[in-house]
């Protein structure tokens, strides 16, 4: 809250701690970095503690001190428009961009820029999506198009929606080095990436997919900020010494003054939420959030999120990527868990991609076997406190108190396509009826289906790492990085330029393809019936773990049973190259999809009697009773 001192200045009244929740009076009322508040008017607030003065200074020479309270310094000024250019300056050190820009106009280097929040939404009755419906699809601004927008999206929004997607996922877009990264080096959190559109080339995109029933998932990263233009250390202790991640020093989560670092990280979070009508968050890595306090920054963060969803009336929705397997992350606080929504499966993933694939280095020494796929339907997990001979320890626990609605599962990811030695999909890996076994599934699973952008089609482009630093020791850093990182895999030949130009390029999508009459446009009809088919049939879409029977069958078979008050679903999935028989339990069965059938490219042919049902090599059928059995 402000009261007026008669000279045009605002007197903030703070009697609360700058990280206590908005409504409280104080610098908590004003938001962090620059905000425009209409008619030349603009709020600057930024959490310097170390700095005894701090000046803010305009491109044209305008310069003004701040006033310093509580470790925050602040003003709220008079003529300034959008697009005002400005840094500031910490006592006499070098001019630095805010931590808290909205926009960076050339480089992570430069100027931060005013932004202008105001936009006209067309989204009024857009109340979100409960996240039981959610089926997304993960996509990266800069290669899902030729040119690498938030607007080039729209026009593919129609054909998603016509897919049967629900939910897009956009890799992070918070301003990275120059024009080309997967986004985890991004160093201004509440910056969109200029190359891709800026802020409002993103809220166009948001209003564009809420006008096609669509949600919009964004990928933050809250564990580490990337290597270049990262200044947050100059303005305050962000970092810590007391723990390590693999990106360096961790973000100061619970040691001294945490609260505010905190604030910073959720303010964030809220800013999503609320000026970009973001419908969740997909958390990058919370793993490598250090936080051993009493109450949790990712609890608060649900909490906080939570409060204010009920507020705007919009659902919104936390899901955290984690290699922990602890399902603490998505109980509910009463059940003593941190509250978020759902998390990402990557046990589904590497089984998955074992069976499938035959690769066994690495990481995929733990996984394989249709029994531990069995194990994953049932759970969510294939590791509940099991030996884990890859981390040589016992590895984590067993998802009670959670919904298989829970568990976000995919058989390509930016992840594991892009850590990949030469960054292949599936698509390059293994044949088209396994192409067509992996997505049924994940498809056909009772979680929540992940595609990867392009798989729908068969993309044959690769996806592999890429950045553009300006930095050239630090291109060497990434290169000798990379190298070093596949040092557990096996593989022939040179691992890809992540620095050079045509790296980037030739992970593009063709768009063309899907087009086609060959095996490209064919499974993207596959697709898109297959997702009908899960959209159609009760007994998955109301899925639950107690609902769901799933066990092995002969060399290489997966049987999972859905069972409702009305009608049985089973999913009967051959890995194996041979015909798997699958016995049938009485009469009233009928094929509802068999991906083996010869309208899909496969070789024909279903033998199927009232007590079982031939299914062919590397394919899956769906079987619906029409009795209760």
């Amino acid at each position: 809250m402000t009261n007026s001192n008669g000279t045009g200045t605002a007197v903030l009244d703070h009697t609360k701690p700058a990280a206590q929740a908005e409504h409280h009076a104080g610098l908590s009322d004003l938001p962090l970095g620059a905000q425009y508040l209409g008619n030349g008017r603009c709020s600057i607030c930024v959490w310097a503690p170390r700095s005894r003065r701090v000046t803010i200074a305009f491109s044209g020479g305008r310069t003004e001190r701040l006033q310093p309270q509580d470790g925050y310094h602040w003003s709220i000024l008079d003529d300034i428009a959008p697009g005002a250019e400005y840094q500031f300056r910490l006592d006499d050190g070098d001019p630095r961009p805010d931590p808290a820009s909205r926009f960076q106009v050339d480089s992570v280097h430069g100027p931060s820029a005013v932004a202008d929040p105001e936009f006209e939404w067309h989204d009024p009755s857009w109340l979100g999506l409960p996240l039981r419906d959610y089926l997304l699809y993960e996509l990266h601004v800069g290669t899902f198009t030729r040119e690498g927008t938030f607007e080039a999206i729209i026009p593919r929004l129609a054909e998603l929606k016509e897919l049967g997607v629900t939910a897009i996922e956009l890799m992070p877009i918070a301003q990275f080095p120059g024009s080309r990264n997967w986004g985890y080096d991004g160093v201004f959190p509440f910056a969109v990436q200029n190359s891709y559109g800026g802020p409002a080339g993103l809220k166009r995109l948001v209003d564009a997919c809420h006008q096609h029933q669509l949600a919009v998932v964004l990928d933050v990263v809250y564990n580490h900020l990337g290597p270049e233009g990262n200044y947050l250390r100059d303005f305050g202790p962000y970092f810590t010494m007391s723990y390590k991640t693999p990106w360096g020093e961790a973000i100061n989560f619970d040691g001294e003054e945490s609260d505010h670092v905190r604030r910073f990280f959720t303010e964030n979070a809220l800013y999503w939420q609320r000026e970009f009508h973001i419908d969740a968050l997909r958390l990058d890595a919370v793993h490598a959030i250090r936080d051993f306090s009493a109450q949790p920054f990712l609890q608060e963060l649900a909490n906080t999120t939570r409060a204010e969803s009920q507020r705007l009336n919009r659902r919104f929705h936390l899901i955290a990527e984690s290699d922990l397997n602890d399902a603490r992350l998505i109980r509910p606080a009463v059940a003593g868990g941190f509250g978020l929504d759902a998390q990402w499966s990557d046990d589904f993933h590497h089984c998955l991609h074992v069976l499938l694939t035959g690769e066994c280095d690495g990481y995929y020494a733990d996984f394989g076997g249709t029994a531990q796929l069995a194990k994953i339907f049932r759970n969510g997990y294939a590791f509940t406190g099991d030996y884990s001979a890859f981390r040589k320890r016992r590895h984590g626990n067993r998802p009670t108190q959670t919904s298989a609605r829970q568990f976000v599962v995919y058989s390509q990811n930016h992840d594991q396509i892009g850590n990949r030695f030469l960054g292949e999909r599936l698509t390059e890996l293994v044949s088209f009826e396994r192409l067509k076994l992996a997505a049924g599934a994940v498809v056909l699973s009772p979680f929540l289906p992940m595609l990867f952008m392009g798989e729908e089609y068969g993309e044959p482009a690769p996806f592999q790492y890429f950045v553009s630093h300006t930095d050239p020791a630090l291109v060497e850093a990434v290169r000798k990085g990379r190298l070093e990182e596949f040092g557990s895999f096996k593989r022939k030949g040179d691992v890809p330029d992540p620095f050079a130009v045509h790296t980037f390029d030739r992970c593009r999508l063709d768009w063309e393809l899907r087009n086609t009459r060959e095996k490209h446009g064919v499974l993207w009809d596959f697709y898109r019936e297959l997702i009908q088919i899960r959209k159609s049939l009760k007994p998955i879409c109301d899925a639950e773990k107690e609902s769901i029977d799933a066990h092995a069958v002969g060399e290489g078979g997966l049987l999972v049973r859905y069972n409702s008050d009305t009608e049985v679903v089973m999913l009967a999935l051959n890995f194996s190259d041979s015909e798997l028989e699958v016995s049938l339990d009485g009469s009233g069965w009928i094929e509802r999809f068999n991906s083996a059938a010869e309208k899909w490219r496969g070789p024909g042919g279903l033998a199927f009697t009232e007590t079982f049902a031939r299914v062919q090599p590397a394919s899956f059928v769906v079987l619906q009773s029409t009795v209760c059995q």
